[in-house]
């Protein structure tokens, strides 16, 4: 273990670059975690912890979670409150931080269970609703979640609101989207894009059954015109309220709830 004062310090400057920048995530194929319970998530998850650092007081208030987390970090660092401070995307930090190594899965419809049920993500920008979608998404019991294009899923705020979520869900990312949908569609998957449009199968009469991937757009734009075109079906959740579409993330847990529901 190694006692870290300086703010200065290389590894302290490489993990905040870390938590602030998605290409420094991708260069260094590393992310930065904070907070007790998700780098203890991480950490019995079997996610690779290449740094932990902590806080006395951390150590102290959190040990259980500090022995879990130190036990499968390959190198352990403590810090003090002010550096803790400096390292924090939050305004009450708790004095616990990783940097993991990414775990990046290119998609190929091949690759995946042609019978399985998949929720997709189509250039979602907000990295709390990508949390939040993740989170539904293991508790509904997807077989995963194939994230394309918008936010990097190693964003801080995007891991925070999945609360660990990442960790244990077979997230996948897709460079070639319309590939994939082809790819899927000949392997007899049901791909089912979402719209407001009222010409759309409204949700409840869809059948779900078979492989199934259900796709979310972008918050302003929705489901991108070539993948809507692309797609087996358009489907629609019916509002009865003045509203004219929903949150990205109220529509994907209601969208995987059917599809869960009804699917076999």
């Amino acid at each position: 273990m190694e006692n870290i004062t300086s703010k200065n310090n290389d590894k302290i400057k490489l993990a905040i670059q870390l938590k602030d920048s998605a290409s420094a995530r991708k260069k260094a194929s590393s992310f930065f975690v904070e907070g007790a319970r998700l780098c203890y998530d991480a950490a019995v998850s079997n996610v690779d912890i290449l740094q932990f650092f902590f806080t006395p007081k951390a150590k102290e208030k959190f040990y259980d979670f500090y022995c879990e987390i130190s036990s499968k970090a390959n190198s352990i660092f403590e810090i003090s409150e002010e550096i803790s401070k400096k390292m924090s995307d939050t305004q009450s930090p708790q004095g616990m931080f990783c940097v993991c190594k990414t775990v990046d899965k290119i998609a190929e419809a091949d690759k995946i269970n042609s019978r399985g049920k998949y929720i997709l993500l189509e250039n979602i920008q907000d990295p709390s609703n990508l949390g939040a979608i993740s989170r539904t998404a293991e508790a509904l019991g997807v077989d995963g979640m194939i994230v394309s294009g918008g936010c990097d899923i190693y964003n801080p705020k995007a891991l925070r609101a999945s609360m660990g979520a990442f960790f244990r869900l077979n997230v996948i990312n897709c460079d070639d989207l319309q590939k994939f949908i082809s790819q899927a569609k000949a392997l007899k998957m049901t791909v089912a894009a979402s719209t407001p449009s009222t010409d759309a199968v409204v949700i409840t009469d869809v059948d779900f059954s078979g492989g199934v991937i259900s796709i979310v757009g972008n918050e302003g734009n929705g489901v991108s015109r070539e993948t809507m075109e692309n797609a087996s079906i358009k489907i629609t959740i019916p509002m009865g309220g003045r509203a004219e579409s929903l949150n990205a993330g109220t529509a994907a847990a209601i969208i995987i709830w059917e599809m869960m529901r009804h699917g076999s």
